[in-house]
């Protein structure tokens, strides 16, 4: 079996090829990322791209017909990956996260791939009243983010076929230690703040819900993908991947690495303007579907791991959210510096 993971250098992809590297030990895995993120470790033994067996520093948008001979399974997770990048970078957004994946799901079928995962998201959802967001009801995409992923949905789903089964996962927001640690993160970010200087900065009033999931979580659920039969959810399936158990409010999850962290004083934004990134998800399809597949790693775990994680590395930064922690603040200095065009190809 050979599979190919997109955007393998970031945040996920460290834990994601340890997880397909168990399941698959016999499978030939290839990375495909451009290594805007590369030089971002986080307390890695070694280079995480050792355990696989093949690594292309190129563009996803640029991928070819050769780049997918004899590939089983894609997971895709490249992307311009968060709001605040998505927000600057509005263009690119849409040619990476929404143009390139439809091309990329294109010319997979073409070239025989057998399953395509997505990572989608949740934040599709937006801003959301009247109970958790279930599969079926209707999208507030509010960000370029969100509607990258929108479009890409809509734009793949007539793909899929018995011989081309497409899995989007609609991930709930992100968090727990990486190989290649992201701080832009809302969980993450209050570890890091309650480390440095004992206090978190709540942005927001506090009260925005926000479904979560660790990263291990998200690695099992695309090994599920990968195993999915059309049989089990249909030829393309559209799935919010998290916990019931994982929805919080953001004010909570700042009382969490309180307890966690004794003595963090919690400063919440009282004048904040409302934050319409408001959703709590349902995830019942996600357990009838994948009942060997749920989520395992819970809130206190994932800020132990996260506590742990950074004192390893002696975690000082109280700057941090304008240190290379920041995805945003990484692409910002390659552009600046004349590293990457204003395409975001290496210069």
């Amino acid at each position: 079996m050979k599979i190919l993971i997109t955007g393998n250098m970031g945040y996920i992809g460290p834990c994601l090829v340890e997880q397909l590297r168990q399941s698959y030990p016999d499978a030939t895995i290839v990375g495909y990322d451009l290594g805007y993120f590369a030089h971002c470790l986080t307390g890695a033994p070694v280079l995480p791209e050792t355990r696989l067996d093949t690594q292309y520093f190129t563009d996803v948008r640029n991928i070819s017909r050769e780049d997918l001979d004899g590939v089983y399974a894609v997971v895709h997770l490249a992307a311009i990956s968060n709001d605040p990048m998505g927000n600057t970078y509005e263009n690119i957004t849409a040619g990476i996260n929404h143009k390139a994946s439809v091309r990329l799901a294109e010319l997979s079928k073409e070239c025989g791939v057998k399953k395509f995962i997505f990572a989608s998201s949740c934040s599709m959802y937006g801003y959301a009243e009247g109970g958790p967001r279930k599969e079926d009801d209707e999208l507030n995409p509010l960000t370029a983010y969100a509607r990258s992923k929108v479009g890409t949905e809509k734009d793949i789903k007539h793909l899929a076929s018995d011989d081309f089964v497409i899995t989007s996962l609609r991930f709930a927001t992100a968090c727990g230690m990486s190989e290649r640690l992201r701080l832009d993160l809302v969980v993450n970010d209050f570890v890091a703040g309650a480390i440095t200087s004992k206090e978190i900065t709540i942005l927001s009033d506090g009260t925005p819900w926000r479904p979560l999931i660790h990263i291990k979580d998200m690695a099992r659920a695309m090994d599920w993908g990968i195993s999915r039969e059309a049989s089990n959810g249909g030829q393309f399936l559209a799935v919010n991947t998290g916990s019931d158990e994982w929805n919080y409010q953001v004010k909570e999850l700042a009382e969490a690495v309180g307890k966690v962290i004794p003595g963090t004083k919690i400063s919440v934004n009282q004048d904040a303007p409302p934050d319409k990134r408001s959703y709590k998800v349902d995830f019942a399809l996600f357990r009838e579907l994948a009942p060997d597949y749920q989520p395992q790693v819970d809130l206190i775990t994932t800020i132990k791991g996260l506590k742990e994680g950074l004192e390893a590395m002696n975690f000082s930064e109280s700057n941090f959210r304008n240190s290379h922690f920041m995805r945003l603040k990484v692409l910002t200095h390659l552009r600046d510096n004349g590293l990457l065009n204003e395409e975001f190809n290496w210069d």
